[in-house]
């Protein structure tokens, strides 16, 4: 193995760990409940939702920081914080512990997730890169998809806290591989001082983002978004006046490729995070499927996105980003318009397919699109680029989320499924995938308009 592919394998090795983490603690929730008796459902969901406004607030800033200090010292920093996190998780003795634990668990996983795409994209040529993003596309699907499955596994028949011991055990292997077997540093001299100032700025803002975000459609969540508006306004006079900010607003103001791509990331994931959940509702009240079953039908999609991404990372190297990107989201388009004609007695082959339609679709998009983010940046906006990936896909997720639950509360007036409400309830999800289907076509134009990355970078 040369040391090209020892990079890949240990890349892809961490990609595995933050969305497992995100996914697998979901099935635990009760079990967790059932150990430390929560007296807030409130309270309870902060284990999942501290994780994930930590790694969101935290990935961009890293990523810069690992510009100027040094991209493999932040990477196994990051996992060396993984694995003394996810330690303490496991000892928890209280859920405000747990809680505790899981933001410095997401405190880590935003310094993989700032630098391994980085360091993939710096360790390959471009002509080889497209595929190596495929295959890191393809793992953080796997660990997304295989979360909720082998977690519901571990707690049923070892409990939640080996969860978090294996994960510890797994990020230390990963971290001793990382230190002994990554020859490079992969910095940027000339990255100069890191912004701490806009850096503040920028977490508050993306904290009051995220988490009004998760309070849709309460008033609380609407004031938050507003704050988080005037926060951006603040944010962008300062970075635009400082010399060395954590997000370059001139990136965005003069590469169409990378500000278009990053909107057509954040369109997709806020037009198809929420599909999981919107047709978990509909198989189990429309169609009286129990959970499990439920689930094994809405497999058939990330096992269609794990299986094409590679592939779809390969033909972007030999095929324009932008044409292969876009052919992804008008599938996606296509499927979603499928669900927006559910009915209750809609086939099972008909969901199905709708689902590969989206798995194939997702997959087309969704490394191309990182391809072409990462090569339209210089060298020393790599990490900046990269944090930039993963904050999309996080706050499209919540979007896609709160798209939902407006929706829901529009229609029903209330989140609560009762047996009566059913047929609001049917409508609600149809309309709230026409939504999805209207926003995947919008972004379909974005994607097309970016421009042409392999004929740019030859001029």
């Amino acid at each position: 193995m040369n040391d090209k592919q020892l990079v890949l394998v240990i890349i892809c090795m961490t990609s595995f760990i933050t969305p497992f983490l995100g996914s697998s603690v979901n099935v635990a929730l009760p079990s967790i409940n059932a150990d430390f008796a929560v007296p807030d459902e409130v309270l309870l969901g902060w284990v999942v939702t501290g994780f994930l406004l930590s790694a969101a607030v935290f990935v961009v800033p890293f990523g810069r920081i690992a510009d100027t200090f040094g991209r493999k010292k932040i990477f196994v920093m990051g996992l060396s914080i993984i694995v003394v996190s996810s330690f303490f998780c496991s000892i928890s003795t209280s859920v405000q512990m747990l809680i505790a634990s899981r933001v410095v668990e997401g405190f880590g996983s935003a310094m993989i997730f700032g630098t391994g795409i980085a360091i993939l994209t710096q360790t390959f040529p471009a002509k080889e890169r497209g595929q190596v993003l495929g295959i890191n596309v393809a793992i953080v699907y796997l660990g997304s998809s295989i979360g909720p499955f082998l977690g519901g596994i571990i707690t049923q028949h070892s409990g939640w806290r080996v969860i978090y011991a294996a994960i510890m055990i797994y990020a230390l292997l990963a971290a001793l591989l990382a230190q002994r077997s990554l020859k490079e540093e992969w910095r940027c001299e000339d990255a100069g001082h890191f912004d701490i100032a806009g850096t503040a700025l920028y977490g508050m803002m993306l904290f009051a983002l995220i988490f009004g975000l998760s309070l849709i459609p309460d008033m609380a969540g609407t004031y938050l978004l507003v704050l988080a508006a005037l926060m951006m306004v603040a944010f962008l006079r300062i970075e635009l006046r400082s010399k060395n900010p954590v997000v370059k607003i001139s990136v965005f103001r003069n590469n169409y490729v990378f500000l278009f791509s990053n909107l057509a990331a954040l369109i997709n994931y806020s037009a198809t995070f929420g599909v999981g959940f919107l047709l978990s509702l509909y198989l189990q009240y429309m169609k009286g499927y129990d959970p499990q079953t439920a689930g094994l039908v809405l497999v058939a999609q990330p096992i269609v996105q794990a299986a094409f991404s590679p592939l779809a990372g390969r033909l972007s190297d030999r095929v324009e980003p932008r044409v292969v990107a876009s052919a992804g989201m008008g599938l996606c388009a296509m499927g979603l318009a499928q669900f927006a004609f559910l009915a209750p007695e809609t086939s099972l082959e008909s969901i199905l397919a709708g689902l590969v339609f989206l798995g194939l679709g997702f997959a087309l998009f969704s490394s191309p699109n990182t391809n072409a983010i990462m090569s339209s940046v210089d060298l020393c906006d790599y990490g900046m680029a990269s944090g930039m990936v993963s904050t999309m896909r996080l706050i499209g997720q919540m979007m896609s989320l709160g798209i939902v639950m407006l929706t829901f509360s529009v229609i029903m007036g209330h989140v609560e499924i009762a047996p009566e409400q059913l047929d609001e309830l049917m409508v609600s999800i149809k309309v709230a995938f026409g939504i999805f289907a209207g926003l995947c076509i919008m972004g379909t134009l974005f994607s097309l308009a970016r421009g042409n990355l392999h004929r740019e970078a030859a001029q």
